[in-house]
């Protein structure tokens, strides 16, 4: 079973016989169908069954000749509300099944942003009709968590705010230069970093590590789509599943200034959510990407 079915609200799933169940009530329901071709002989379908509020199981597998179904693999999902990236999308089969992952160098980021595609018929049309690379995309991310916690927010005036955004702007100026070839460029960041690393190291001997760092996105695990994060809330809601009446928390996070949504069952939050405040936790992330019409 798929450890990220319990953040839709599907925690009280015990067994194969139960799963294939839920499976089947998936695809007979489905508000969203998708095909598109895959061979001569086969045709790739996806169904996307909501459950609540931008949260859901996709359930993905082939048509043959007889026009039988069979199912190839499913993934919980969240929906992402906002438009985390402008910047450019490479996309990458995985080897073992016909699903997808997306790379988007992000300079906010620091790291090759990984993730989880969600809408793969729609690359595989174009790719098929021989449309890509296509300029001019979007990337609307969201993940999902199993273990998370709240952290209250640092204590910052405006002031200190305006400062973390300058500060912020002229490191995203410097790492597009560096990776333009800038030298100085190159020389200014390993510099930076090195001054931060011995002030971080000064003041952890004192203070707690929340209290200095406050925010953080680095991957997580041996997945590379899988990432441990700390940011700022920005929105909340809450949604029920309408099958298991689980409750499910869907949060707004910024997190070195990326922007995405995060479901988590409320049994798996530790503390109380609130605009302000941080979650930190350990995220599955998915992306949709918003292809021009």
């Amino acid at each position: 079973m798929h450890k990220y079915l319990r953040a839709v609200g599907f925690s009280n799933i015990q067994n194969r016989k139960q799963l294939m169940q839920l499976l089947g009530y998936s695809v007979k329901g489905a508000e969203e169908k998708s095909y598109t071709s895959n061979s001569d002989d086969t045709l790739f379908a996806e169904y996307n069954k909501s459950f609540g509020e931008n949260i859901g199981l996709t359930v993905r597998g082939e048509y043959d000749e007889e026009n039988c179904f069979s199912l190839d693999y499913y993934f919980p999902y969240c929906k992402g509300t906002q438009v985390s990236s402008t910047e450019d999308v490479s996309i990458e089969r995985h080897a073992e099944k016909e699903s997808y992952a997306g790379v988007c160098d992000d300079i906010k980021v620091g790291v090759s942003l990984i993730f989880y595609l969600q809408n793969i018929v729609n690359y595989i049309k174009l790719k098929n009709a021989g449309r890509l690379p296509i300029k001019g995309t979007t990337l609307s991310l969201s993940a999902l968590s199993v273990k998370g916690m709240i952290v209250m927010p640092l204590n910052k005036n405006e002031s200190d705010k305006k400062k973390v955004e300058k500060a912020s702007f002229n490191r995203n100026k410097l790492i597009a230069a560096a990776r333009m070839g800038d030298e100085e460029a190159i020389e200014s960041l390993t510099l930076e970093d090195m001054d931060t690393y011995t002030i971080i190291s000064r003041k952890i001997l004192k203070e707690d590590v929340f209290s200095l760092v406050d925010t953080y996105f680095m991957p997580y695990g041996v997945e590379c789509d899988h990432y441990s994060v700390l940011g700022e809330i920005i929105d909340i809601s809450m949604t029920r599943n309408n099958l298991t009446k689980e409750e499910v928390i869907s949060l707004t996070v910024n997190a070195n200034d990326l922007i995405f949504d995060v479901a988590i069952n409320r049994k798996d939050l530790l503390g109380e959510p609130a605009i302000g405040r941080r979650f930190k936790g350990f995220i599955w992330m998915q992306g949709f990407i918003n292809f021009p019409s």
